[in-house]
């Protein structure tokens, strides 16, 4: 899997420290907006380093349809790694967490937006991994603000 972690270094940012606790959230990330923000800085408050991964245009087409994702994956890694609290960003990450992502990465918390859907189209969780080893949990960003929302309110005022 593909990280920004080269890139980051080069830019001053660090490596985890081996006693760093890291926090791995995915999703699409699409049109960035403040449930992003405030989600992504909720996550953040429980470690030491935060880890994004963010998912394919088509894993995300194939969850939200055919017009999805509205920005490509390079311009959502860019806008997702642009937000001070990110430390790292997977590109390209799986839908599913699972036991090698957690152990690739070190990963001490896994987390999960309150307003994404729980189950893939199988019915599979993609959090099974996590929930499993006690290293899940919920995020709630305290905004209404969604992605879905953004693109009703542009076709209601074109």
């Amino acid at each position: 899997m593909a990280t920004t972690q080269t890139i980051i270094e080069f830019a001053e940012g660090r490596a985890p420290r081996p006693t760093d606790k890291i926090v791995y959230v995915c999703g699409a990330f699409d049109l960035f907006h403040i449930g992003h923000l405030s989600f992504l800085e909720e996550a953040a408050k429980l470690g030491d380093y935060l880890i994004v991964g963010i998912l394919n245009d088509q894993i995300i087409n194939e969850y939200k349809g055919s017009n999805h994702p509205i920005m490509s994956l390079h311009e959502r890694v860019l806008s997702v790694l642009a937000y001070k609290p990110v430390n790292e960003v997977v590109i390209g990450a799986p839908y599913c967490v699972s036991d090698d992502i957690i152990d690739r990465f070190n990963i001490s918390v896994v987390c999960q937006g309150s307003r994404v859907p729980h189950h893939d189209k199988s019915g599979n969780d993609p959090f099974e991994a996590p929930k499993r080893r006690g290293i899940y949990c919920e995020v709630d960003s305290g905004s209404d603000m969604t992605t879905e929302k953004i693109i009703e309110r542009i076709i209601e005022h074109r």
